[in-house]
């Protein structure tokens, strides 16, 4: 089976629910667009929108907070784990996670061997924690004590933080849950509950043997990838929890579960599709297939690997948020603009909530997009669509336009 660099990209963009909205944006359709893609990225910077909104935004269009926040909080189908990176999971993928969970630092590399001591050593500040949990019920990280035994050592950030560590730790290995969050629009501030008091009993609560959990967290990765090498797979999902892959994917291939792609510009290597992409392959090959332009987080999972977006789409992108001003190429929070199969620009936004305003500092197109690509009016459609979405009033652009896009000054 060989397939273009073309089709391929038209199987990620698919498989990530960006080729098309649902009619009705309600949470049945958020379930759906979780379930699709397997995680949602938890990011606290809040230039524009807190990522998870955005990540659904680009999905769902105009959709109500209020049902995300019911899917989490009170229906209870997701709760927050870790994923490729600190993520909305699916209550229903809780036995994958759960694995992840048991395997909580024990590994032998310095980390793990780190964290443990120190878990270890503090063993009665994880006890005062779950006993206040027992007696209290749900609590906000500021209610506990820091009743460590042990400070937390770190040359960065993380120095001296011990009650968040200690959160943190027990949330990883599965004490624990955020059952609440406080602020505006999916705020910081988490409250934390007992994960078996908040977790469905309809959720199973044995882990299953770890294989299992990896030959079907493999097929949910490359479901959501659309297709994928081995690499590709062990970096999405649940990030580098998939002990023995290559063995595993022999053996879904055995039982044509996945199936070995070749894509035309790269012959030397071996990509994978999941049996239940295949339809959408053929409507692909048969001309059956319709994008649209929309603008992505820069967490957006269908961008998340750097080097399979480069090699995908020709994107170069990195995000420039730690990188001081006089340095940035593109801005501090930017967003890629999607246009049906190819990335073909960025956006620099930024949100003034007093003033109902909408800034973007700049737009970029990339080196190859020409006038007839797309054009100035389809891209300030889709930044007009973000701002009503954020329910702000008015859009004021900056400087730096492309010319071949005329964007209002």
């Amino acid at each position: 089976l060989t397939i273009s660099p073309k089709t391929a990209r038209r199987l990620a963009i698919s498989a990530q629910h960006l080729n098309h909205l649902p009619e009705n944006p309600d949470k049945a359709a958020m379930l759906d667009v979780i379930r699709q893609i397997g995680c949602v990225q938890i990011d606290p910077i809040n230039v524009v929108a807190r990522n998870p909104l955005l990540i659904l935004w680009s999905r769902l269009g105009n959709y109500d907070l209020v049902d995300f926040e019911a899917l989490l909080w009170e229906d209870r189908l997701l709760f927050e784990y870790w994923a490729h990176a600190a993520s909305i999971v699916l209550v229903e993928d809780f036995p994958l996670h759960q694995v992840q969970m048991v395997h909580f630092s024990r590994g032998n590399g310095a980390w793990a061997q780190r964290t443990r001591k120190w878990m270890e050593i503090n063993e009665p500040f994880r006890q005062y924690i779950l006993d206040e949990l027992h007696k209290r019920g749900p609590l906000f990280t500021a209610e506990f004590e820091d009743r460590s035994v042990s400070t937390w050592e770190s040359s960065g950030w993380t120095a001296n933080r011990n009650l968040p560590m200690m959160l943190g730790f027990m949330w990883e290995q599965g004490d624990i849950t955020v059952t609440r969050r406080e602020g505006n629009g999916f705020g910081l501030k988490k409250q934390w509950g007992l994960l078996e008091q908040h977790m469905p009993q309809w959720a199973g609560h044995e882990a299953l043997p770890r294989r299992e959990a990896v030959k079907l967290a493999a097929q949910k990765s490359l479901k959501a990838l659309g297709v994928g090498t081995q690499k590709h797979i062990d970096n999405h999902f649940i990030r580098g929890g998939y002990p023995e892959l290559e063995d595993v994917l022999a053996e879904l291939v055995n039982n044509g579960r996945i199936h070995p792609v070749t894509i035309s510009e790269w012959p030397d290597e071996t990509w994978y599709i999941h049996a239940d992409t295949l339809p959408e392959l053929e409507k692909i090959e048969a001309g059956d297939w319709h994008g649209r332009t929309v603008l992505l987080s820069p967490f957006d999972n269908l961008i998340c690997n750097r080097e399979r977006t480069e090699q995908l789409f020709d994107f170069h992108f990195r995000i420039e948020i730690y990188v001081p001003k006089a340095k940035r190429k593109y801005g501090y929070y930017v967003l890629p603009v999607l246009h049906e199969d190819k990335l073909v620009g960025r956006i620099d936004p930024k949100l003034d909530r007093k003033t109902g305003t909408l800034h973007v500092n700049a737009v970029y197109a990339e080196e190859w997009v020409g006038a007839t690509a797309v054009d100035g009016q389809t891209i300030h459609n889709t930044i007009k669509q973000l701002a009503a979405f954020l329910g702000e009033k008015q859009i004021v652009y900056g400087e730096t336009m492309p010319v071949i896009w005329d964007l209002p000054a």
